[in-house]
């Protein structure tokens, strides 16, 4: 089906980078199967191995690693926000609620789930929800995780209505 359909719009696989007969496959740091989109195993455990981070550079590292993974994991964007708020302060300063954030951010990650295919011929169920940090999505198919989309809300937002702040996950999932 997927040959038919790359010689029906005029594109030719190269057979060197071509995978057949396989039951799953690597590509892009994820493991991809009938089943769904799963993170590499390496790269959860380079993320539960991580190192307290000693400078601003390891964070941005450590942040990069785990935003790349950022569709697995359900409010991450307030789970992140501890850290992420660390590169916006003037001095490196670790504290225990830092500490705690990357504790839980990589506990979170090692039970990610696996994310679905989507089937555009099924209906897509999109749930939102807001709480006084942030707004999450999670867009499924027969209540399976497609993607996860999170996000911190600024301080101007952290004072709107609940009713405010699910409109505004609404509104993000929509854009994103």
């Amino acid at each position: 089906m997927v040959l038919q359909l790359l010689e029906q719009h005029g594109w030719v696989a190269n057979p060197k980078k071509c995978e057949f007969g396989k039951q799953w496959v690597h590509y892009l740091g994820h493991q991809i199967s009938e089943q769904g989109v799963e993170m590499d195993q390496d790269k959860i455990k380079a993320i539960v191995e991580w190192g307290e981070p000693k400078n601003l550079k390891a964070l941005r590292g450590f942040l990069g690693l785990t935003g790349y993974y950022r569709r697995f994991v359900q409010r991450y964007g307030e789970l992140a926000r501890p850290l992420i708020e660390l590169l916006k302060k003037g001095k490196f300063e670790w504290t225990e609620k830092v500490g705690t954030a990357m504790a839980t951010l990589k506990s979170t990650i090692t039970y990610a789930p696996v994310l679905v295919l989507p089937d555009f011929t099924q209906e897509f169920h999109l749930e939102c929800d807001a709480s006084g940090g942030g707004v999450g999505v999670v867009l499924m198919q027969n209540r399976k995780p497609i993607a996860f989309f999170s996000k911190a809300l600024s301080e101007g937002s952290l004072s709107k209505f609940i009713y405010e702040k699910e409109s505004m996950a609404l509104v993000m999932a929509i854009q994103h």
